[in-house]
């Protein structure tokens, strides 16, 4: 099973794809006998009953059915952590992070994962974990599945290869990949990586999904054809393998005879997928005033209240800064929802410097934030003639729960304790004799 280059374009596509001529049945999903001996499974990635444009599920056709496994057993304590923590640690304080170091012993993406905080509940499917991962090891026996949430995994350093059921995706810094909820995979590093470090949000509610345009009309922001899936592509191998299960919240492990990517062909609309983040059709003023960052949205999780997401998945990237008599900087602003960001590369243009790609930032419901002071006072008094602001690529997931991080994360050596002194300098301008 090797990475290839040839994708299925198109978001939830109904795809159709065979590692084999003919491996794909004709005119019905379950025949008696399938073509090559293989078997059917189905793959549903929402309930039966969901309505038709909701719909999510697959037909794979595979050398061995995934019921052929050992019982699982229980894997000691990860530090991965899932919503509802068991002692939550809430927290209105500004937070900032440091990049995860790069391990210096042997770990892969699985071992390599760490929980920066969590809201919700993953067992009534509301709310996300946020996680960052460091790792130096490519998986070789070891597969990973997750029936908590689905994985968005956005690469800061490294290329990283997915070898997933469904076929294998390519995935480098400014590129995302998405994992749907229970699909099983192994991560390897790409050529020329020999350490990957990134971002996770483990989803627990409703598939991610293209945001709606409203105004803007049919064209703009993300464009479903961008979007990827893989091609099938099988590998018939037996030996000792073992899969990780992530499940209500814990790991599990089970024992295999064989290598679970052995799907030879498959149909449907729910796959693993990618994105190339330079692709995004920036919005953006042309007169004056910034609009709301909610013009940058990728995908977004509905939740039950419409206009209201789950989570929101929004980026900052390239993009000409044109606004007249404005203060062209992200303004000072106190949000209903809770934003953790992250920096891919570049430099953040709200921030003057401890914004560092590979770290991270918590700003909770409520809690203020905006430009540090060194940044508010450039750009108070920027020429402002157009500038093209290139050298930049930031992400966010926001969300209308709060955010609970971890003991682990407040703990962390790399964790800046001194972050809210960023806005210590702020003075008052306030001149009541002169507007």
């Amino acid at each position: 099973m090797t990475p290839s280059p040839d994708y299925q374009s198109g978001f939830r596509n109904q795809f159709s794809t065979e590692a084999l001529p003919g491996a794909l049945p004709l005119g019905q999903n379950s025949p008696q006998r399938c073509p090559y001996g293989l078997y059917a499974e189905q793959f549903s990635g929402s309930a039966f009953t969901a309505p038709r444009h909701q719909n999510l599920r697959s037909w794979l056709y595979r050398i061995r059915p995934s019921v052929l496994q050992s019982a699982y057993r229980p894997l000691p304590e990860h530090s991965v952590e899932t919503a509802p923590l068991q002692n939550p640690a809430s927290d209105p304080n500004q937070m900032r992070w440091d990049p995860m170091p790069i391990p210096t012993e042997p770990t892969d993406f699985v071992d390599g994962l760490f929980t920066i905080a969590a809201n919700g509940d993953a067992n009534t499917q509301t709310g996300c974990g946020v996680h960052v991962y460091a790792f130096n090891t490519d998986m070789t026996h070891r597969f990973f599945y997750n029936a908590d949430g689905e994985l968005l995994i956005v690469p800061q350093m490294g290329k990283l290869i997915l070898r997933t059921e469904m076929g294998v995706l390519e995935v480098a810094s400014g590129e995302i990949a998405v994992i749907p909820r229970g699909i099983k995979f192994q991560v390897r590093l790409g050529e020329g990586t020999d350490a990957a470090r990134g971002y996770v949000c483990e989803n627990y509610g409703s598939p991610l999904e293209l945001p709606g345009l409203g105004p803007i009309g049919a064209n703009g922001l993300a464009n479903p054809r961008d979007f990827l899936a893989p091609v099938a592509a099988y590998e018939d191998l037996t030996g000792e393998f073992e899969l990780i299960a992530k499940f209500s919240g814990r790991f599990w492990a089970a024992d295999l005879g064989h290598s679970p990517l052995d799907v030879v062909a498959w149909h449907g609309n729910v796959a693993p997928y990618k994105y190339d983040l330079a692709r995004f059709n920036t919005v953006n003023t042309v007169s004056f005033d910034h609009p709301d960052p909610s013009i940058f949205t990728v995908l977004t999780s509905a939740s039950d209240t419409p206009g209201v997401a789950n989570i929101d998945f929004v980026i900052f990237p390239p993009r000409w800064m044109v606004a007249e008599n404005t203060f062209r900087p992200p303004y000072f602003h106190r949000n209903l929802m809770s934003e953790f960001m992250g920096l891919i590369h570049g430099e953040y243009d709200a921030k003057a410097e401890g914004f560092v790609p590979g770290g991270a930032s918590l700003h909770n419901c409520m809690s203020p934030h905006g430009p540090d002071a060194d940044t508010f006072n450039k750009a108070s008094n920027a020429e402002l003639t157009p500038q093209y602001q290139g050298n930049t690529l930031a992400f966010m997931f926001e969300s209308r729960y709060v955010f609970q991080p971890t003991a682990a994360a407040l703990n962390s050596n790399h964790r800046q304790r001194d972050y809210v002194t960023v806005w210590s300098t702020l003075t008052s301008q306030f001149t009541p004799d002169q507007r």
